[in-house]
């Protein structure tokens, strides 16, 4: 099975400006990240970025970068363009890793390439792990993923859903002893040639609402495979806090 690994890179981040290029031991973030994609045995490596500053860093460390237009409002629409940029044929298997990964298991990046791989009909393919605390089902951060019973997307949100009545309307709240909450991993698989259609597609309005753009799929009645994770996700950077331990972590392992 061979895949297209594709990272986008945005130097113009709302939370972290220049978030790509803060150092981490040593090196900018994406270079981490492109190191995690590289030890996962796709055919092609393609950093796709709006910023001259990030091209210049990931070609001096030997990747290969995609110079994308800067007003994409997501990772998919710039993962489009390089689709088009590239001529990538329309069942190709591309790999969304996102440029803010730095500690993303090459295992879990070969999953979702395999996952989509093995469903024929299927266009797009992702990644879940288990919420074990109550606090991270009210985390707005952390996205919550509902699945059927097939292991399809039936709803990704930031709210505390399904909303458990008999131990969230407490005054401490608990977890229900019936229901297993799952946090989504930004990690996606999709075809390249529903990549195209994806971003043909306006903007719907749960996508809006909740700023979630996988959201715009299943608006239009697309399935996503929601695979459970084999390994634990490591932590993504969103916020200073996350760059911190994040820092912490990588110097202690190195």
């Amino acid at each position: 099975m061979g895949f297209v690994v594709i990272i986008p890179a945005r130097y113009e981040s709302s939370r972290l400006h220049g978030k790509p290029l803060m150092d981490i031991a040593g090196k900018p973030m994406i270079q981490w990240t492109w190191q995690q994609a590289k030890q996962s045995g796709a055919s092609r490596i393609v950093i796709a970025t709006e910023s001259e500053a990030v091209k210049q860093a990931c070609e001096a460390f030997g990747a290969e970068v995609c110079m994308t237009s800067s007003s994409h409002q997501s990772g998919t629409e710039r993962i489009a363009e390089v689709v088009e940029t590239l001529g990538l044929g329309d069942d190709e298997i591309i790999v969304n890793v996102q440029g803010d990964e730095p500690m993303l298991p090459p295992a879990l990046i070969v999953q979702v390439a395999d996952g989509l791989s093995t469903h024929e009909t299927v266009q797009m393919a992702t990644l879940c792990e288990p919420i074990e605390d109550v606090e991270t089902v009210f985390d707005p951060h952390a996205v919550k993923v509902i699945r059927n019973q097939q292991d399809f997307a039936l709803n990704f949100t930031r709210a505390p859903m399904p909303w458990s009545r008999d131990t969230f309307s407490n005054e401490s709240a608990t977890l229900p002893h019936n229901w297993h909450y799952k946090r989504h991993i930004g990690l996606y698989a999709y075809r390249a040639g529903f990549v195209k259609r994806y971003v043909a597609w306006p903007e719907c309005d749960l996508e809006h609402v909740e700023r979630l753009e996988q959201l715009r799929v299943l608006w239009h009645g697309e399935d996503i495979l929601v695979l459970d994770a084999l390994c634990d996700a490591g932590i993504g950077v969103d916020t200073q806090k996350d760059l911190d331990k994040v820092r912490q972590l990588i110097s202690q392992k190195a």
